[in-house]
């Protein structure tokens, strides 16, 4: 499959959404969950894993994938029911979150107002002293007993002193990223095109997508103007279904959501992508003025089976423009309709299934 544009960024994956959808012979379910449970009541924890079908029942696994026998299974959920429980409650309780998030993606737009560097401290706290070993009588009394403790106090001394240097210097490296971050940000991302590119990369990095995404763009000569072809999921990639705990059973039960449901999130989901994408641009690139942003999902082509895109939408936005949103009522708008203020090629059926477009050329291209 063909590009239209020169340069790309590649977004990894930072939330992991399973579709749950069956295939024959396959059964996928959501995310496994790791415990440290024990056989036998007041044994030595274990490492387990909760392996989770798809709908919903819990297999018991070894850390390298072997699953426990009935019997160990039986005593697994004996004395370990309430851990359990309150993993899969926490579990379902995420796997929901992020499903409604793919819904309500674009409420995480920053204004255009929010532009240039954003600091960022260290996220590590120095390593706390370590307490030394107080001498009492015996030390007083035993010169070896002293000597011993000497040395293991001056040992935890120097201990600590290497990795408080340690520290000091990971600090000073993330010191220095950031200190080339701010310069990139309020001074390079205005006139420099690689540049504008790490700066987008980072920021679009910072929403945490679901899969792994790619971004072509475009930048036109006076760097006023930024096109950008989205890669987006295919209807069948996103999640379909809710969970829920049973109030007397250690499982899931899964609740699918509907067609209509489903055509809902997947519009939802996907004007989202491009409403924060547009956000990102305008805030963190202060230079631009238009946007061209597009969307596309791969195919295959049922005539020669090679992947091809299909664009879905195509839209012109103008900073002037983009600026008379509401960005305080963000949880109000509706990102479909909002794209729809601008410029936009975009078909849909009654039934809000897709069809496929031709996006907008680029205009400079032609001049």
């Amino acid at each position: 499959m063909g590009f239209r544009f020169q340069r790309r960024i590649c977004l990894a994956p930072g939330v992991r959404l399973n579709t749950c959808r069956l295939r024959p012979g396959l059964s996928v379910g959501p995310p496994s969950i790791r415990l440290q449970l024990a056989i036998e009541e007041g044994g030595e924890d274990l490492p387990v894993l909760l392996d989770i079908a798809a709908n919903g029942d819990i297999r018991y696994r070894h850390d390298d994938g072997r699953r426990f026998l009935d019997a160990e299974a039986r005593a697994l959920r004996r004395n370990g029911e309430g851990a359990i429980r309150a993993a899969l409650e926490s579990h379902c309780e995420q796997l929901n979150a992020d499903l409604d998030r793919l819904g309500r993606l674009h409420e995480e737009t920053p204004p255009p107002g929010a532009t240039g560097y954003q600091p960022r401290s260290f996220p590590v706290s120095p390593p706390s002293p370590i307490p030394l070993e107080q001498p009492d009588w015996r030390h007083a009394l035993w010169p070896a007993a002293r000597a011993r403790l000497e040395s293991e106090n001056a040992r935890r001394e120097a201990s600590h002193a290497q990795a408080y240097r340690d520290w000091e210097w990971q600090k000073a490296e993330f010191d220095a990223r950031e200190f080339a971050r701010q310069q990139r940000e309020e001074v390079a991302a205005w006139d420099d095109a690689d540049a504008m590119q790490q700066t987008l990369e980072e920021r679009l990095d910072e929403l945490g997508w679901p899969r792994e995404t790619l971004i072509d763009f475009e930048l036109s000569d006076d760097l006023r103007t930024i096109a950008l072809d989205i890669d987006l999921p295919g209807d069948d990639e996103l999640p379909d279904r809710y969970w829920a705990m049973p109030a007397k059973r250690v499982k899931l039960s899964p609740r699918k959501l509907g067609v209509t449901q489903q055509r809902e999130l997947y519009r939802r989901h996907l004007h989202g992508v491009a409403f924060c994408v547009l956000g990102i641009v305008f805030a963190r690139l202060p230079r631009i003025e238009h946007v061209l942003i597009a969307g596309y999902r791969q195919v295959e082509d049922p005539a020669g089976g090679d992947v091809r895109a299909q664009y879905l939408f195509s839209a012109k936005v103008s900073r002037e423009a983009w600026e008379r949103i509401d960005f305080d009522r963000l949880e109000r708008l509706d990102p479909a309709e909002a794209l729809a203020d601008f410029p936009l090629r975009r078909e849909t059926t009654r039934a809000g299934i897709f069809r496929a477009i031709t996006p907008f050329e680029l205009d400079w291209r032609r001049r």
